[in-house]
């Protein structure tokens, strides 16, 4: 628990003090931002508004978790780490992204195909790791089971094999390219992204303390416990992360002084695949997730209508935070109600999450 605290405070005041840093340091350099043309013309104010901000809470995580480890002489665990892995990962595929929309004075980098080639690496990566690599018990860090609110029976893939195995590995780059995409798309407004994930981070924090402490190692565990591996080391990643972010928000609640970029987008889209893989609630990332899923849901509903109708659209412009701009709402007012819709279905992860627990444990 102390190494918890001491993980997330150190995280929060790296993020707090390097983030001016960081912006004086790229607005000196021209690390700034590109405002597309067929965007709200109210955006276009934020032209040149420094850059790839990603790189403050990725180094204040990293900082922030081997700190607290060095202070409480606690090693670090595999599944920690390998959420790690993806988060710097799918950050180096959005720093690739973002570098060349800087070098090439243009608002687009990385071609889509190749974005995604960037993504498919690190899940595959990742997923092989996470069901190969043997932790200090000589067992991996996950099995190769697809879960909801914990691993489900008839979604067992370990008896397929390798090919189970395969299987598994392509549902974890499902689930990777998912979520850092729908991050990437909400990440629209100053604040948006960054306060969602925050909410988001936070509930993989209390659900795996709370497996911690109703782990099936300890003495006179009950039918409810949980066998995923070292699930405190997990919640104090989560909370970690979450310190980083809220460093990261101080300075850019509207007008940001600095943007994520997709190398902050991707890494926390690829944290919350990693939080979900690693406390075994995969399809529960839905609800965790919530509110980047509705978001990027507004841009294929838009362009599923907009060529089934020859032209008619949905929303006035997507994503859906844009919609909102275009009826009149203050930035603020939409970023502070779109928070709101992401804490209540963070909340409702919760709740489904001790339901269950509790209906076994009766």
């Amino acid at each position: 628990m102390l190494v918890l605290l001491a993980s997330a405070g150190i995280a929060l005041l790296v993020s707090l003090l390097a983030t001016p840093l960081f912006v004086r340091a790229f607005t000196r350099i021209g690390w700034g931002q590109f405002i597309r043309d067929d965007g709200p013309q109210t955006h276009h104010v934020k032209r040149g508004t420094p850059t790839m901000g990603g790189l403050v809470f990725i180094t204040a995580t990293l900082v922030g978790y081997f700190g607290g480890k060095l202070l409480g002489q606690d090693a670090p665990t595999l599944p920690a780490l390998l959420i790690l892995l993806l988060i710097v990962g799918m950050g180096a595929v959005g720093f690739v992204d973002d570098f060349l929309k800087i070098s090439n004075q243009r608002s687009l980098g990385l071609g889509g195909w190749a974005k995604v080639a960037g993504q498919v690496v690190v899940s595959v990566l990742f997923g092989v790791l996470a069901i190969t690599v043997p932790n200090r018990d000589g067992e991996p860090a996950v099995d190769a089971v697809i879960s909801g609110v914990r691993d489900i029976a008839w979604l067992d893939l370990t008896a397929w094999g390798a090919i189970g195995g395969i299987v598994f590995v392509l549902w974890i780059l499902v689930m990777n390219v998912s979520a850092s995409n729908a991050v990437n798309v909400t990440d629209g407004l100053d604040g948006l992204a960054t306060g969602a994930v925050i909410l988001s981070t936070m509930g993989y924090a209390f659900i795996a303390f709370w497996q911690f402490n109703q782990s099936c190692r300890a003495q006179g565990a009950g039918d409810g416990c949980y066998g995923v591996e070292s699930p405190l080391d997990v919640a104090t990643l989560a909370a970690t992360l979450a310190g980083a972010l809220i460093g990261f928000l101080w300075w850019n609640t509207s007008p940001a002084q600095i943007f994520m970029g997709d190398v902050g987008s991707l890494a926390l889209g690829g944290a919350l695949a990693g939080f979900a893989v690693m406390t075994d609630t995969h399809l529960l990332l839905l609800l965790v997730a919530g509110l980047p899923i509705i978001v990027t849901g507004s841009v294929i509903i838009q362009r599923a209508y907009f060529k089934a109708t020859g032209g008619k659209r949905v929303f006035l412009m997507t994503p859906l935070h844009h919609h909102f701009e275009l009826k009149g709402w203050a930035e603020v007012t939409i970023v502070v109600r779109f928070w709101i819709v992401g804490g209540l279905f963070v909340a409702a992860a919760i709740g489904l999450f001790y339901f269950e627990w509790a209906l076994r444990a009766l």
